[in-house]
Parts: structure tokens; sequence; C-alpha cells
């Protein structure tokens, strides 16, 4: 498994694609499924730029787990974002469920983040929303990659302002040397 992390806008989802599409990974993307998954009151939430429950969120991903082979390297991407998730995410390596390959933190700026997200044109991609995001992704999820990194975790930051190919290219020469 191989986990993406980073705010909204740093380009995880565009990774997510291209090792999908270049790799045959199965891809996991918490965002997307939440978007497809979640109505009514939660959806118009979500698309305030507010976080879903730990409970929400780990139901989401452990039924994702159980459609495919966990045996075989996947991306997990947007997940976990808060110290629950990531103790849930563990405690799964822990047992043996998955196997973490390399956690990637993909670190943009501001202006490149606002930029990017304002262009893509979501709903939930408001100017108040994107700075609550990075305001939620500075208190809340940034600590979890140190927290990853504590628990023996190989965590790479990438800089996520770059294009698309590069950063990936960038991940996969990480990759290569780890295998």
């Amino acid at each position: 498994m191989i986990v993406l992390m980073g705010v909204a806008g740093a380009g995880k989802s565009m990774q997510g694609r291209l090792f999908a599409d270049e790799h045959g990974y199965a891809w996991i993307s918490t965002g997307e499924l939440f978007r497809l998954l979640v109505t009514g009151e939660r959806r118009q939430q979500m698309l305030e730029g507010k976080l879903l429950s730990d409970d929400e969120v780990i139901a989401m991903v452990d039924k994702s787990f159980k459609l495919i082979d966990l045996h075989e390297e996947f991306l997990l991407d947007g997940f976990p974002r808060t110290k629950v998730q990531a103790e849930w995410l563990l405690d799964q390596v822990k047992s043996g469920r998955v196997k973490l390959s390399a956690v990637f933190n993909l670190v943009a700026t501001r202006e490149v983040v606002k930029k990017r997200l304002l262009n893509r044109g979501r709903p939930d991609d408001t100017e108040m929303a994107i700075e609550r995001r990075f305001a939620e992704h500075e208190t809340i999820t940034l600590p979890i990659v140190g927290y990853l990194k504590d628990s023996g975790a190989k965590v790479y930051d990438i800089d996520g302002d770059q294009d698309p190919i590069t950063v990936h290219d960038q991940i996969m020469t990480l990759l290569d040397r780890e295998h």
C-alpha cells in the first residue's frame, strides 16, 4: 500500500490516477468515495468543507479494503487525516491485513493549491472552504505525517507545487529504491 497525503489540491488524486493508469494499481480515494456515496445533510456539510467523523471515514475505507486484493500494491489517497485514522491504519498493518510500502506527503503552497482548486470548479472549492482545509491540514493532518514517521513508516516529503509528471517521477524513483 502506498499512502498519498497532502492538503486538498496538492496533487494526490492526480498521482493516484497516474499510478492506476500506468501500473494497474487499485486506487482508493476517500474524497472520490465521499463525493459519490455521501448524501443528505452530511453531503451539504462536506460541500462546506467540514470533515466527516473518524468512524464514518474508517468504515468507508474498511469497506473499500474488502473490494480489492490487499496482497497487491494499491494506493490510498487522502487517508489517514487524523490520529484515530492513523492508529486504525497502523493496526491494519500490524495485523498483517495490509503492507505499508511508503507514505508520500505532497507539500504544496497556499498559492498553488488555491489556484488549482479554484480552477477545477467543484462546488466545495470556495475560498472559505479552501482556507478551512488548509487550517485543518496544518493542525490535524500534518502532525499525522510525523506520527507515521515515528511509527516506523517510510515517509517522504515531495514538492507538490511541481508539475504532476515531475512529482510522479520522483515518487517512482523513491519506490524503485525501496523495492
